[in-house]
């Protein structure tokens, strides 16, 4: 029983993260490997002299991935073309399958990861390997140990590349030439924070005024879920201690819990540069199905939390799921919106659950403005031995795909997952524990597909101002990537098959759609500009993890025409 349900877990994770895909390139060849990095002679410059950037995970610190670019309109998209692609596998052939990375963009060069912790970084418009780094054989040997290779991209500050690698680790790489500055253990400044506990790291870290900020993964192994910040100078510790998201073991609602209560911060944080509050979205508590020993809410797990930047000092908390037996996490970054709602202009925080709710709260003190908007079918079961299924599942409704927001339609577009879960809970808490496993998952006790069901995907757009559903649409598969949107009235967006769509904000209706030969989009786009022209950024996953950059007359012969396959969902009333 223990290794079947882990198996179904990490088949559920593994399933959407690696699939088949070919393409070519004209990209430089890579570096030596090893543990550095290297800049061919053809590429130390950078193409252009004017650019505007996409400087972190959600575009600003805010988290709402909209740029204020109008090239690419409703009228023109339909010109757009691959400017240059890489297949990354042939940049290096240890780079491991699959690809959830956000690139980051800076002054023409992109930066982006693999799974497995390599880094790239290429000249925006040439495709030209400027520098690859890599971790070591024997270092990247240990994070199979995670049972997930995943990450999700980079942060760029102080003229250096932060990246948090699956054992832990915190890096710092030379922006200009990808050489490794330092290197620490997560577990040297927070205790226990190794692989063998059950902590492991995919997300990316945010840079602001000297710090770099983390969280981790892990929950579903039972560990204690925390965000912490490093002085960026030197990757030494920037408060006096990590903010736990729940309480130490044996103490508070984990009295009588063998675990420690979950609650990892597993996507980046989103911060306001005007108050220096950070906001943060958290894991499920654990174990995952069993409740019984953890008694109560389980605050502040399920939860959007606010904290100052500079200290670490709680500001607000506001849980979207009460004790959650259903693997409900806030996982998607929240984003910090100035919108009308009710009529008014405000400032809000946004964020959508696995719960299938999407909450607004006042960005100052958490005061609730949109309580649980409904944009996936919702039929709660409470688990059983025997088995209930409930919809949403594990999986969905917003996993960690994130939002955009476009300011002309005052709309949130929320990227969902429709998929149920047959739930079967743990009888007692010994039942519910995997000593076997690192971390002693917590999962209590197995959890699998509802046959005959199919899952796909929607995107839902929600009026701010009303707290209505404006339209949602239905895509074939899943929607696991995420969106971006534009001041031309665009949202762009990718599926699991490989295609990758332009939605007319304001219509509601997908009118472009472009097959690229990559196999799977888990990851939204980034959208920037080299001396005034706008460019499109999508890394695509399978056996052969892609880059590919877009912009108007470009090659549109990569990969077939492709038609968007949608239409309306079902009701979320």
């Amino acid at each position: 029983m223990k290794k079947t349900k882990i198996g179904v877990a990490l088949a559920l994770v593994i399933a959407l993260s690696a699939c088949t895909g070919n393409n070519n390139n004209n990209v430089a060849p890579s570096p030596t490997p090893g543990q550095t990095a290297s800049a061919p002679p053809s590429a130390t410059g950078v193409t252009g002299t004017s650019f505007e950037n996409w400087g972190s995970y959600g575009f600003t610190l805010a988290n709402n991935r909209h740029v204020p670019y109008k090239e690419i309109s409703v009228d023109n998209v339909k010109d757009l073309g691959v400017i240059w692609s890489a297949d990354l596998k042939s940049l290096d052939k240890d780079v491991k399958n699959g690809n959830q990375s956000y690139p980051v963009v800076v002054d023409g060069v992109i930066y982006l990861t693999t799974a497995g912790n390599q880094v790239f970084a290429f000249d925006a418009v040439t495709g030209n390997t400027i520098w690859h780094w890599k971790p070591t054989a024997e270092q990247a040997a240990s994070f199979s140990k995670a049972g997930i290779i995943a990450n999700r991209g980079v942060a760029v500050g102080e003229g250096k590349v932060f990246m948090l690698a699956v054992d832990n680790s915190l890096i710092s790489l030379d922006q200009k030439t990808g050489q490794l500055v330092k290197m620490i253990k997560i577990a040297d400044y927070i205790d226990g924070v190794t692989l063998e506990n059950g902590y492991y790291e995919t997300t990316a870290p945010q840079y602001y005024k000297g710090n770099v900020y983390i969280g981790s993964s892990g929950s579903d192994n039972g560990v204690r879920g925390f965000v912490a910040a490093f002085k960026a100078s030197d990757l030494t510790p920037a408060w006096e201690s990590p903010f736990w998201t729940v309480p130490p073991k044996g103490q508070d609602w984990l009295a009588k819990s063998q675990f420690q209560g979950g609650g990892t911060v597993w996507n980046p944080v989103a911060i306001d540069e005007e108050t220096d509050i950070m906001y943060f979205a958290v894991g499920n508590p654990a174990p995952d199905f069993y409740g019984a020993k953890r008694p109560g809410d389980n605050p502040h797990t399920d939860s959007v939390v606010a904290v100052n930047a500079m200290t670490g000092k709680l500001v607000w908390a506001k849980q979207e799921v009460k004790h959650d037996v259903w693997d409900y996490d806030a996982a998607a970054s929240p984003m910090i919106i100035n919108a009308t709602v009710k009529g008014q202009k405000k400032k809000l925080v946004v964020e959508g659950g696995k719960s299938g709710l999407w909450f607004a709260w006042d960005a100052a003190n958490g005061d609730v403005v949109w309580d649980g908007i409904p944009f996936a079918k919702i039929d709660r079961k409470k688990p059983t031995p025997g088995g209930t299924v409930s919809y949403p599942g594990v999986l969905g409704g917003e996993n960690y795909a994130p939002e955009c927001y476009d300011p002309a339609t005052n709309y949130v577009l929320i990227p969902g997952v429709e998929s149920p879960t047959l739930y079967k809970s743990a009888k007692t808490e010994a039942e519910a524990a995997t000593p076997d496993f690192p971390g002693a998952a917590a999962f209590g006790t197995t959890m699998g597909e509802v046959p005959n069901v199919k899952a796909f995907g929607t995107v839902t757009a929600i009026n701010v101002d009303t707290g209505k559903q404006a339209y949602q649409i239905k895509t074939t598969d899943p929607q696991r990537g995420g969106l971006t949107s534009t001041d031309s009235g665009l949202a762009f967006f990718g599926e699991l098959d490989g295609k990758i769509n332009a939605l007319d904000i304001k219509a509601g209706k997908v009118i472009w759609t472009f097959q690229t030969s990559g196999d799977n989009v888990q990851a939204a786009p980034s959208i920037f500009t080299v001396d005034g022209k706008e460019y499109i950024v999508f890394t695509t996953g399978g056996t052969k993890p892609k880059v590919h950059v877009f912009g108007l007359g470009g090659d549109k012969t990569q990969g077939q025409a492709g038609n968007a396959q949608t239409g309306g969902a079902h009701s979320t009333k």
